[in-house]
């Protein structure tokens, strides 16, 4: 499998470092959708705060994608869905390190969660 990034020069705005504009997967077999993930623990219940609640979404992810027989590193798209804008930046730093600084294309919407202690949740595609 190989993804090749795609971030035109001309017509479109730049891309950021943490950021593409889209990403082509030529020869994949299989292709994962996973649902929001929440920061939730295995008992159900959300981090206290956000820099928590980041480490348990990404727990999840990755718990999720072994189920699989995939990693991080086959994720091809994530969107997040925040609480609050203010928490743009922490959950961008989070993808970056979980990615181990691949950028991918991603999508940040700011939502009213159906919890309000839900602060994150996360929707990835991942591709093998």
């Amino acid at each position: 499998m190989e993804m090749v990034a795609h971030n035109p020069a001309d017509g479109v705005y730049a891309a950021t470092s943490d950021y593409v504009h889209a990403m082509e997967v030529r020869g994949a077999q299989r292709m994962l959708f996973v649902s929001g993930t929440m920061g939730l623990d295995p008992a159900g219940k959300p981090g206290a705060g956000l820099t928590e609640q980041l480490r348990l979404v990404w727990d999840n992810i990755r718990a999720i994608l072994a189920s699989a027989g995939m990693t991080v590193d086959h994720i091809v798209r994530q969107t997040s869905y925040l609480r609050d804008a203010a928490y743009a930046e922490e959950n961008a730093a989070a993808r970056v390190a979980a990615l181990g600084g691949r950028a991918i294309p991603t999508t940040a919407i700011v939502v009213q969660t159906l919890e309000s202690d839900w602060l994150i949740e996360l929707e990835i595609v991942a591709v093998a």
